[in-house]
């Protein structure tokens, strides 16, 4: 049987289109920041703490807006699923990494570069965050 992780995470937008993936200490795949959720916690509660442990960010209430539930294979516990809720956020401040955070960047979800982004960014989240805002799929279809 699969193991399941939950997770809550956000697409942090800038205002030019461009939004914010990152890659966790020892891993390759870069996805939203984010986390697994914590016993009783909530999902927006799960996000609000993960943003500020892991970007410094501190959200305002109500400044999230929920974009979907997707789960995916997880890209760094092999044999797991993510079972994630997304919530969007715009940004236009400068972002720095701490915790577990290695690197960070910011990327055109339409046509992200050579870097390799873990299947929930890929195939979930990247394709939901242009379908709301109208864009047309990376793969021009």
């Amino acid at each position: 049987m699969t193991r399941l992780i939950r997770i809550a995470a956000s697409v942090i937008a800038r205002p030019d289109g461009y939004v914010l993936v990152v890659r966790k200490r020892g891993t390759t795949a870069f996805m939203q920041p984010g986390g697994k959720i914590d016993g009783a916690e909530t999902a927006l509660a799960a996000v609000r703490r993960e943003l500020y442990e892991e970007l410094q960010i501190e959200v305002a209430e109500g400044a999230l807006d929920y974009l979907g539930h997707f789960s995916a294979l997880a890209a760094n516990e092999p044999g797991a699923t993510v079972d994630a809720e997304i919530f969007t956020l715009q940004w236009g401040e400068p972002v720095s990494s701490a915790a577990e955070i290695e690197e960070i960047r910011w990327v055109d979800p339409a046509i992200p570069g050579d870097i390799e982004l873990a299947a929930l960014t890929r195939d979930h989240i990247f394709p939901a965050w242009m379908a709301r805002r109208n864009l047309p799929p990376a793969d021009g279809g």
